[in-house]
């Protein structure tokens, strides 16, 4: 007789993984939470104090920045990519994250791998102060090779209905504060890979400011609800950097009539980007990569002074008639 087993798919390393993960769980769960994990689904409530509140929701993934991951065995802030990319765009509108869920497939369940991921995915949820709520572990052998995996990410978040739309609230004459990323977060991993092997590097060997390639490379995705939290009432709104870089995230929350002029020579770029020089070309990268950038505030002159001293953000820039970005 053949199993399930024999088919490719354990039954019981998956029961082992769910006890593995209960004390990671239990680490992210808040007053909100209804009931535990193992149900069929997860259960939330909503937060008192809203006068009109629509739930929103965000998704995502990690990109290519996993195969890096898997190939030099460094997979312990994945997770907290995974929780940030969903995170990042919800407060955009406002939205504080409650909850959040997790899909993880995989060719053959390798226990301690899922757990070390699962763990990194729980960081980050208590980093983003919401509930890992539920997920899935999916064993599929044939549509991974062996030794890969996957990973989705959902994000459950609460705003005032009114508060949604950013863009009306933007103001021609604001000022635009760059909140510090930790790296390229999740974003471009495509190019970077493909200069890594147009360069013939060693990813584990070569290092940047003493910290190895792979490693910098591999830095999680800087989470921003605090620093939401604690500027939502001075700020009028803010981009998420990611894929198309501040040239095409930053116009998302403009209305029709006013535009960004941005100092390029203002922003911080880290050293990591200096892996791409004489193989891709400036215009590429801004459009690429978050280059140093991870979230951008739209700041009225008024609350400048409260937003700097509160946060480690640096002027680049203003809100302009026009429209798009234009450098300056």
């Amino acid at each position: 007789m053949i199993s399930y087993k024999d088919a490719g798919v354990d039954i019981d390393a998956g029961a082992d993984l769910v006890e593995r993960i209960k004390p990671h769980v239990k680490r992210t769960q808040t007053p909100l939470c209804i009931g535990g994990i193992g149900s069929f689904a997860g259960a939330i409530r909503i937060p008192a104090g809203y006068k009109n509140p629509a739930i929103l929701g965000a998704t995502d993934g990690v990109g290519t920045k996993l195969r890096l991951a898997i190939d030099t065995g460094l997979i312990d802030g994945v997770g907290q990519d995974l929780v940030a990319m969903c995170v990042n765009d919800l407060i955009c509108n406002f939205a504080t994250p409650i909850a959040f869920l997790d899909y993880y497939a995989t060719a053959k369940l390798d226990v301690g791998v899922a757990q070390r991921v699962i763990a990194g995915i729980a960081r980050g949820c208590e980093i983003a102060e919401c509930a890992l709520i539920g997920g899935e572990t999916a064993e599929m052998p044939s549509m991974y090779h062996e030794g890969d995996f996957d990973l989705a990410g959902f994000a459950i978040g609460v705003a005032e209905e009114d508060e949604i739309d950013r863009s009306e609230h933007v103001k021609n004459g604001d000022l635009l504060v760059a909140l510090p990323s930790s790296g390229l977060h999740s974003n471009g991993y495509s190019l970077a890979r493909k200069v890594i092997s147009k360069r013939a590097l060693d990813i584990t060997s070569e290092s940047i400011d003493g910290v190895s390639l792979a490693k910098a490379l591999l830095e999680p995705t800087k989470i921003y609800v605090k620093e939401f939290k604690k500027l939502k009432t001075h700020i009028h709104a803010l981009a998420h950097i990611t894929g198309g870089g501040i040239v095409e995230n930053l116009p998302r929350i403009l209305p029709d009539n006013l535009g960004a002029k941005v100092d390029k020579s203002a922003i911080k770029v880290p050293k990591i980007y200096s892996l791409f020089d004489g193989f891709v070309a400036d215009e590429e990268l801004y459009r690429t990569f978050n280059m140093g950038v991870g979230m951008v505030l739209v700041v009225p002159a008024s609350s400048l002074s409260y937003v700097l001293e509160n946060s480690d953000g640096y002027v680049i820039g203003e809100i302009i008639k026009g429209s798009g970005v234009k450098w300056a």
